[in-house]
């Protein structure tokens, strides 16, 4: 925190709010914004002894508050074998092997955001693909969505899968006609096998260094706040020997506790007062300025690309699959976790899921009663019905989306297998704002890209980031630059309760702050690709410099 009064002139200074003109110039002291607004105003509230910046009429918005993030996955998956742009089976097969011969003796080998797109109509991912190129180890490759993983067959043996291994709830082992699994793990057979094996096989440090890379990749982009969509016991160990040594985190980060489905009411509604002892004794050691548990996260479904996610209709092969969490077990956990005062997010991509998100919401004000704070949140909403839309109006509930989840660069698979007038109606922010619900953007990485300006890239235009030569995706969808922000940075704060300290450059908020190195507000959106932040503060302090 700096001590000082610093005073930021010649600058294009967005509040974070849509409706209010931007400002000039603002001063930061003991970490918090004193002023913004004229140069003469801030000038004078600032005092003559504050030292001035000019900040050569770059823009400077609130720092993006992340609105959905991994910090721990998005840290490790920097360093994996980058899939995303693999165009097919044998450019990620050479990639593989590269990364082999690259590093002999590493025991095992992880890669990340391979798309569908790859397979040819028909074709699901198997071990025999990854063991004509490398067999000697563990292979393990997370899908771009991170709900479903495809391995080789060292990594099936090391995970001890094995032709008696029984389905997770709400997950899939894929078999052959053998019985066999054949390589490819879906939604909670992905998190329990795959992730759990990696999970006993990372030591402290691996995990202190995918945080501290985390942290240090989005303050590079502007970030500085998150709202951390997977925590558990693990992450708690983490972010303690951080706050124990530093007493403090890079940034800001508010957390959701991710919920396994059991198939058993009661022992899913145990895992509640658990979480509510964690939060309380965080609160209690640490405070809450830096981290704090805000809520539970419930997966209700899968994702369209693999044809699990929960639909009011058939995928176009036909499959209607259920959701992960049926209502009979979802609606008590989510009224236990209300009432501990734990808020609700609420994963749900599919229109069927995001129907029962929002019965979910709807028991919980009927047992627990209205309560102001309760700021319920549905996540993703890539297809969702317009009758949806308005319950979520009517209910106070936050739409959390991520526009880098409908780059045109990732949707040909997408709009596959959905086959219908649904594939030209996914992802519809237009009627979001049209209908007075609340927004907050953000990525989810690491199932995206985590640059912000890429992301709001995205918003402005409905275009691809990583393809220039794709046409936008329902255009009419697309923000207006001060909507996009003010999204991006108070409206992510206020989802998760922390709108009267972040997301606005205004007297007495904390000074986080992006300064950017291209124009977010008016100049070409475009220009906004692979840009980042100048200089980006917290709590005053410079945390970050081009």
């Amino acid at each position: 925190m700096s001590s000082e009064t610093t005073l930021y002139r010649n600058a294009t200074v967005f509040t974070g709010d849509a409706a209010v003109a931007p400002r000039e110039s603002f001063a930061v002291r003991d970490g918090l914004v004193l002023a913004a607004g004229d140069l003469e105003s801030v000038r004078l509230a600032a005092g003559p002894d504050a030292t001035e910046v000019d900040l050569g009429g770059a823009v400077a918005t609130p720092g993006i508050v992340e609105g959905h993030a991994h910090m721990l996955m998005l840290g490790e998956s920097l360093s994996k074998v980058q899939l995303r742009d693999a165009k097919t089976l044998a450019e990620v097969q050479q990639r593989l092997a590269a990364a082999r011969a690259a590093a002999p003796d590493a025991p095992r080998l992880l890669g990340t955001s391979w798309l569908f797109d790859i397979f040819p109509a028909g074709v699901q991912p198997s071990a025999a693909m990854i063991d004509e190129v490398v067999a000697d180890v563990p292979v393990i490759l997370d899908a771009n969505d991170l709900h479903s993983v495809w391995v080789n067959t060292a990594a099936l043996e090391a995970m001890g899968i094995t032709r008696d291994t029984p389905n997770p709830v709400g997950g899939e082992i894929v078999r052959d006609e053998n019985g066999d699994a054949t390589g490819f793990l879906l939604e909670t057979a992905a998190m329990t096998h795959a992730w759990g094996y990696l999970d006993a096989v990372r030591s402290q440090d691996d995990r202190d260094r995918y945080l501290a890379a985390a942290f240090d990749a989005y303050l590079e982009t502007g970030v500085t706040g998150a709202t951390e969509m997977s925590f558990g016991e693990a992450e708690v160990a983490t972010y303690r020997r951080l706050l124990d040594r530093d007493g403090r985190l890079p940034f800001p980060v508010n957390a959701h506790w991710l919920l396994t489905a059991s198939g058993d009411v009661a022992t899913d509604v145990a895992q509640i007062a658990q979480i509510a002892r964690v939060r309380d004794e965080l609160a209690a050691e640490y405070g809450d300025a830096w981290l704090k548990i805000v809520g539970v996260k419930f997966i209700l479904d899968g994702v369209i690309d693999a044809c699990t996610a929960s639909m009011r209709a058939p995928y176009a092969n036909g499959a209607l699959p259920g959701p992960i969490w049926e209502r009979e077990f979802a609606l008590p956990v989510a009224v236990a976790a209300d009432a501990a005062g734990l808020q609700l997010a609420l994963h749900a991509i599919g229109d069927e899921a995001s129907t029962i998100a929002l019965d979910m919401v709807q028991e919980c004000i009927r047992v627990n009663g209205p309560r102001a704070d309760r700021r319920a949140r549905v996540e993703h909403l890539e297809y969702v019905a317009d009758d949806t839309i308005a319950r979520m109006a009517a209910l106070g509930v936050t739409a959390s989306m991520q526009p880098v989840h409908c780059d045109p660069a990732v949707l040909d698979n997408w709009q596959a297998v959905l086959g219908d007038e649904r594939a030209t109606t996914g992802f519809p922010w237009h009627k979001f704002r049209e209908s007075g619900v609340a927004l907050a953007l953000g990525t989810d990485a690491p199932t995206a890209p985590h640059v912000a300006p890429d992301n709001l890239f995205i918003a402005l235009t409905a275009e691809s980031a990583l393809d220039r030569s794709r046409a936008p995706y329902q255009p009419e969808r697309v923000f207006t630059p001060a909507q996009a922000l003010e999204a991006l940075t108070l409206g992510a704060a206020t989802a998760t309760g922390r709108g009267e300290e972040l997301g606005r450059i205004a007297s007495g908020y904390r000074a986080n702050v992006a300064v950017w190195t291209a124009d977010p507000l008016a100049g070409a959106p475009a220009e906004l690709l692979g840009t980042g932040a100048a200089l980006t503060l917290v709590d005053g302090a410079v945390a970050h410099r081009r």
